[in-house]
């Protein structure tokens, strides 16, 4: 690998066997070409977010060492998402796989279609405690400590699993 740096990725899904799921998609993550697992977050039911009447998620946070581009990288976890069956018809719907790019080091980037760190990761409970499982010192850019975001927020419902 070229020069390579850190990728934090949110896995999460809530139709047909999540657990089963994100075991697979971590090991997806880590066959993708100039990128390797450094580390997994244990896997956590939590409520849904955005639109909750529908099933728990499971969400878990792979932590990736990778020496693709920004953009190479999110192009590839689209296509392990939709080699899943992913199909985006609803926003914050049900889906079998969703992959979202949490954080690349301490990049910043605000393109279209892009946006580093993710820009609700400091909102999100599901993130952040499974980011924290992987990175107790997570900083998150232009914001903080991963850490002290999750202190703002309530965490009922979240519970580990297996």
């Amino acid at each position: 690998m070229s020069t390579t740096q850190r990728a934090w990725v949110g896995l999460g899904g809530n139709v047909a066997d999540a657990v089963a799921t994100i075991r697979a998609a971590f090991d997806a993550l880590d066959q993708l070409p100039d990128t390797r697992l450094l580390a997994r977050s244990r896997m956590y039911r939590t409520p849904a977010w955005g639109f909750e009447a529908q099933a728990d998620f499971v969400n878990a946070v792979a932590l990736l060492e990778t020496s693709l581009d920004p953009r190479a990288l999110l192009e590839r976890m689209l296509d392990i998402e939709r080699s899943f069956g992913r199909e985006r018809r609803e926003r914050w719907g049900p889906r079998i796989l969703d992959l979202d790019l949490l954080l690349l080091g301490d990049t910043v980037i605000d393109e279209p279609g892009l946006h580093v760190p993710h820009p609700h990761l400091h909102e999100r409970a599901f993130a952040l405690v499974p980011l924290l499982d992987v990175t107790p010192d997570a900083v998150i850019p232009l914001r903080g400590p991963a850490r002290d975001a999750l202190a703002a927020l309530a965490c009922e419902g979240i519970q580990a699993v297996g």
